[in-house]
């Protein structure tokens, strides 16, 4: 599950946590936008629910320098050791320039850059190097992780897939449907033992299909005129599809873009339905070949209502295991 929850207090989160815990969830994975931090929710999860794994999904290449960033990673692998996993990632234009007031320059470099860079210090070693993007002068950890956490890397399209499946842990993937994992999975080749597939799934479970796809029709045209997913998306061979919406939003049509969206565009990318549907549509990205997927719950006119106590309900419907898991 992604985290934090949209509307419940990060102080509140404890009982979230045992919630998706006993629901049979096995992982919590936070994001890093305009909301909370990407390692905060990660910290409070370690320190409440000892058996949930841990992972970010992305932390920014640019906003943070490359020392801060491996600081971070370790003080959480040190705090939950064997149970974190750092992704890293481009991030975007306007999350990097826009609202961090940083350049960004060559993103592919940098990541690749971080990347070299954080597997060296999570590792320990004194990294003293002149990488095309940065250079480093004679930095170590002072707290090196006992168990040096997995780094996956944020990829869409060949290059950055081809990066991770080199040089990386493992990959996450994100607004894609099921039927996309393939092509995408194309591009790692043979993946290596322990090689995970973390992938990023965005659930609206309620049956009313009018409100889901109207949320969901806002969401991609959000995301999916950024130039990068624009460009996955054309790889994935969407041009006839959505290339309406990409005409009115260049146009400046924001609503144009939004009624441009098909219906199954929706509703392959953003689940809807019962909770029991949208867990056997989860379930189809897995038998693609995602080893982790993890969902993003999306506000529901049932939340709405219900609160606390209908995310209490919710919550087992959208798992897939027992209390008693071990």
């Amino acid at each position: 599950m992604t985290v934090p929850l949209s509307g419940i207090p990060l102080a509140d989160h404890a009982a979230i946590y045992a919630a998706l815990d006993r629901a049979g969830f096995t992982d919590v994975w936070s994001s890093e936008v305009a909301g909370t931090d990407a390692f905060t929710p990660l910290a409070l999860a370690a320190a409440w629910q000892p058996r949930l794994r841990l992972g970010t999904a992305i932390t920014p290449v640019f906003t943070r320098g490359p020392g801060l960033l491996a600081m971070s990673a370790a003080a959480l692998a040190e705090a939950a050791p064997g149970r974190f996993s750092l992704g890293i990632g481009a991030s975007s234009p306007v999350l990097v320039r826009d609202w961090n007031a940083l350049r960004f320059d060559e993103p592919f470099r940098r990541t690749r850059d971080v990347l070299r860079f954080l597997r060296a210090a999570l590792r320990g070693e004194t990294v003293d190097e002149v990488y095309d993007t940065f250079t480093i002068r004679r930095f170590a950890l002072e707290r090196p992780p006992a168990v040096p956490p997995p780094v996956l890397l944020a990829a869409l399209r060949p290059g950055m897939l081809r990066l991770a499946a080199a040089e990386a842990d493992g990959v996450i993937l994100n607004w894609l449907a099921a039927d996309d994992v393939p092509t995408v999975l194309a591009e790692l080749g043979d993946r290596r033992p322990g090689f995970e597939v973390a992938t990023r799934i965005f659930v609206c479970p309620t049956e009313d299909a009018g409100y889901a796809r109207t949320l969901g029709r806002r969401l991609i045209t959000g995301y999916l005129t950024v130039p990068a997913y624009a460009a996955f998306h054309r790889w994935l061979g969407r041009e006839a599809t959505l290339g309406p919406m990409w005409t009115a939003w260049a146009a400046g049509d924001r609503r144009g873009a939004a009624a441009a969206v098909p219906d199954e565009v929706v509703d392959a990318m953003v689940l809807h339905g019962s909770p029991e549907h949208c867990a056997a549509q989860v379930r189809r990205y897995a038998d693609a070949g995602v080893d982790v997927p993890v969902l993003a719950l999306l506000p529901t006119p049932e939340l709405a209502a219900g609160g606390a106590a209908a995310l209490a309900t919710l919550i087992p419907r959208l798992g897939v295991a027992d209390a008693d898991r071990s």
